[in-house]
């Protein structure tokens, strides 16, 4: 069964970045007028930042507090130790594998230089790695960011 545009759910994504394209290009196309705007937007970004980077700091502990209410309930600790002690393996093994094999090769195959000397992009991947799943992406950008502009040397329009 193929869905009408009527029937699908969720945000209009596509639209929002297409919007926000046509919207920047004639910001910048307006000069001197269109500067209080985009002054407003980097100034709103910076703020969005900052919250981000504020929820960083308080997510680990309202995640510990749900993790030890779990525990708390837990009847049999044994079972508990083993699975999270299996999962915590099987996650760190995920890891190497990918990040230190997988995303290694895909890099050399793109540049063409090793991939184990470039450490300029480390802080935000190591951030990525110790935040709550659901986050990461969002997380990792006001570091990542900073990474680009400090570390690569990217103008910060483009960042």
């Amino acid at each position: 069964q193929i869905p009408f545009g009527t029937e699908i759910e969720g945000m209009n994504i596509l639209g929002l970045v297409l919007f926000a394209l046509v919207l920047g290009v004639a910001l910048k196309k307006l000069g001197p007028e269109g500067e209080d705007l985009i002054r407003f937007f980097n100034s709103f970004n910076e703020a969005t930042m900052v919250l981000v980077t504020w929820i960083m700091w308080y997510v680990p502990i309202g995640i510990m507090f749900l993790v030890g209410s779990k525990i708390v309930e837990m009847e049999d600790i044994v079972l508990l130790v083993t699975s999270l002690g299996k999962y915590i393996f099987a996650s760190i093994l995920g890891h190497v594998i990918h990040g230190g094999i997988i995303l290694p090769l895909i890099y050399f195959a793109a540049t063409r230089q090793n991939p184990y000397l470039m450490g300029h992009s480390q802080p935000p991947g190591a951030l990525c790695f110790i935040s709550p799943r659901s986050v990461p992406s969002s997380a990792t950008l006001p570091s990542m960011i900073k990474c680009i502009e400090e570390n690569n040397g990217v103008d910060k329009r483009i960042s």
